[in-house]
């Protein structure tokens, strides 16, 4: 895939998704850490219903201690690997009272050395709540990344190394969220909604499902931009 079809695909996303961001509910650095950590192997539609009550009653490292494991568990318990998720989060809070002042760090090293974080945490915290040029690719940017050709790999650090190097820069710092929305809404694992998605005639992907034969490319896009 050469520059100006890259180039041409973040156009298009930008415009699609004017407010690219992330759907889990927080209202500060603590509680995005948390509701990332919580959302491995999660929807965040899952993660959200969770937060909504424990923030209410703990929304700080000190407070969710103070809960315990059974405590804790008792607000997450819908969410998957709930039980060792609370492990890791109770530990994650008493290393950040321990180590930082209560206050969630922002360099990748000292994100990756909390409990329950590892690199693409540690992404989405850099670029979401810190406002770094990262890119955290999880299932949606992996499954994109090979599918449209945008950046291929074999794991996630070859595809996240792909995407670093080939966006954009006007469109690096928005790229996590654009590429996870599409992803999650339109270009989905099992049936991608190919008739319509905005970039389906820059994508490279082989098996391109349009129901609409007839529908020219040009069509598609200016559908997708007018909504």
């Amino acid at each position: 895939m050469n520059a100006g079809k890259r180039a041409e695909i973040f156009k298009r996303l930008s415009i699609a998704i004017p407010h690219p961001t992330t759907e889990l509910e927080h209202s500060s650095t603590f509680e995005l850490l948390i509701a990332v950590i919580l959302s491995a192997q999660a929807t965040d539609k899952g993660v959200n219903i969770a937060t909504r009550r424990l923030f209410k009653v703990a929304n700080t490292p000190q407070a969710i201690v103070n809960l315990g494991i059974e405590g804790l568990e008792s607000y997450i318990k819908t969410i998957g690997l709930y039980h060792a998720k609370a492990k890791n989060v109770i530990a994650c809070c008493e290393m950040l009272m321990q180590q930082h002042d209560g206050l969630v760090p922002n360099t990748r090293a000292a994100l990756e050395a909390l409990p329950g974080v590892g690199r693409k945490t540690a992404n989405v915290m850099l670029n979401t709540a810190f406002g770094q040029p990262t890119i955290a690719v999880d299932t949606h940017l992996f499954r994109l990344g090979n599918r449209t050709r945008l950046a291929t790999g074999k794991n996630v650090l070859q595809v996240e190394q792909k995407y670093l190097k080939t966006i954009p820069k006007e469109y690096i710092q928005d790229a996590h969220h654009l590429l996870i929305l599409h992803g999650r809404y339109t270009c989905t694992a099992r049936n991608p909604n190919c008739g319509e998605c905005c970039i389906v005639d820059l994508c490279e992907y082989p098996h391109k499902i349009i129901p609409k034969p007839h529908l020219m490319a040009g069509e598609v896009y200016l559908k997708a931009d007018t909504n």
